[in-house]
Formats: structure tokens, sequence, C-alpha cells
């Protein structure tokens, strides 16, 4: 992992590069500190990650990411901020950041953020693998005995009880979406979900319905996970594959009182789900 960091602060630099790399999650490759960032350096350098404060001199954190981001940037963008303002968040995820870090710099914060970064880069890329697999894939002649599925249905059922979502009506939805998408060698990112839903029952709006229902039980029971222990083998592994790791923190603090919670992506956890049933 490639990270550059953004920040007029040379303390805080020194700070990150320091939890960086003594805990392993990537090699600094560059960082800017007196004055407008050199975007032309940033992009030959090319980072996995990059880590912006949003407020600094000059040009600000969010119009550096858009700018990035209109030149062919494909980094991941963590916003390091010390403000909590709505309107200001909100104009960061439109312009491309997905993650934020809370100044002061805490270390067990930031050491999280980047490896669900970490997990969502590696999602990714096994998704772009499994799609062109799919695309000179075609189901194997079914054994006389088994369904050439079967391992797929079974893990799906696996991972699906350990989020909680086992005893949910949408469960057995989710499967059938999942092995629809295995058959026919597509993703829920190509094919949609209503039109995904609309191939599989004469009632599509009301499978989503209880697919999304389930979903959204599995981010509860993740987000629970969470506040328990942030380290818990469970949410470590799902919580960034399957969701949105911002709407992962907006479950966690809907379940501490404060919050309207999460919203589920169906599609997300779709193709993160077909991801970890191809995995060993």
């Amino acid at each position: 992992m490639r990270i550059y960091i953004i920040e007029d602060d040379l303390t805080v630099i020194g700070i990150l590069e320091d939890i960086v790399e003594g805990s392993g999650l990537g090699t600094v490759c560059g960082a800017t500190d007196d004055g407008p960032p050199d975007l032309e350096r940033i992009l030959a350098l090319a980072p996995d990650l990059i880590l912006a404060d949003l407020l600094m001199p000059g040009k600000d954190g969010i119009q550096v990411v858009r700018e990035l981001r209109e030149m062919g940037c494909a980094a991941k963008f963590i916003m390091i901020s010390q403000v909590s303002s709505k309107e200001l968040i909100a104009k960061a995820y439109t312009a491309g950041v997905e993650f934020f870090i809370q100044k002061p710099i805490n270390l067990i914060e930031v050491r999280q953020v980047i490896q669900n970064v970490t997990r969502q880069l590696e999602n990714e890329r096994a998704l772009q693998a499994i799609q062109s697999v799919f695309a000179n894939r075609t189901a194997p002649a079914p054994a006389p005995r088994e369904d050439p599925w079967e391992r797929e249905r079974r893990r799906i059922k696996y991972i699906l009880s350990q989020l909680g979502m086992a005893g949910e009506k949408g469960s057995q939805d989710i499967t059938g979406l999942c092995l629809l998408l295995l058959e026919r060698g597509q993703t829920a990112s190509q094919v949609g979900v209503s039109t995904l839903c609309a191939q599989l029952s004469d009632a599509p709006k009301t499978l989503e319905q209880r697919a999304r229902r389930a979903v959204e039980r599995g981010l509860s029971h993740i987000a629970s996970l969470g506040l328990e222990d942030y380290n818990n083998e469970f949410f470590v592994r799902y919580s960034a594959r399957l969701f949105s790791f911002q709407e992962v923190r907006a479950e966690m603090d809907h379940l501490r009182g404060r919050g309207p919670g999460g919203k589920v992506n169906l599609k997300k956890f779709l193709d993160g789900l077909l991801i970890l049933a191809e995995e060993e």
C-alpha cells in the first residue's frame, strides 16, 4: 500500500508516518507540507491511498481531491478533519472522499480506517478478477447428485449465519440472487438489483424489500460487534467487504443512541458476498 500525505502540519505528518510504517500498513511514498500540493507529482507517484487535510491555506482538501479525481487519480482518499460540519462532509463525499479521520490523530482510528481501505481495495481488485473470469466462464455440467454451485451455496449460507441473517426470510432471496449471478457469469454491479430481482421473481419489488431488510439486519449485527470489540474477527472480516465503512459507523452511532443509522447498499453487499463465496 503506497500512501501519500497532504497536510500543512509537519508534526501531524510525522505522527501519520509513524503509525503507517510502524503498524505495517504500507509505505509513505511522499508528503506535501509547504503550500499547494504538486498534483502532477502525486499522480506520477501513483499512490494507492491519499491522506488529505480538510482545512489548509490556499487550497483546501476538498478542492485538491476534486482536481485529482478530474485528472484521473484512482487512489482512495481519506480526509483528515477537525470539524464536524455536515455540509463540508457532504461536499467531501461528493468530491470523492470515502473515509474520514478526526483530529486529534488517534492511533487506533487511523490504523482501523487504513485497514478498511486496504480491504476495500482488495475487494475491488478481487471483483475485477472475478469479472474477467466470469466473462469466459460457464457453469460446469451438473453431476448426477450434486449442484455445480453447491460449494458456493454452502459458503453463502455460512456467511449469512455469521452475520446474524440466517433466520431472515430475505436470506434465501439473497442466496438465490447470488447463485443466479454465478450461473450467468455476472455481478450485481453489471446487472443492477432491480433487473436481477425481476429475473428471479414475478414480484421483484417484494423480493428486493425482503433482501434489503435482511441486509439491514446484517449491518446492525456487524455494527453491534464493532461496538463490543473493534478488533472482533467477524467485524474486521465483513465490515468493509460487505458494507460501506461510513454506513457501518453511522449504524454504530445509531446503536449508541445518536443518529438515524446506516443505509445498506444491496449491490455492494451482493458483489462482496460473491467474492467471499469464491474464496477458499
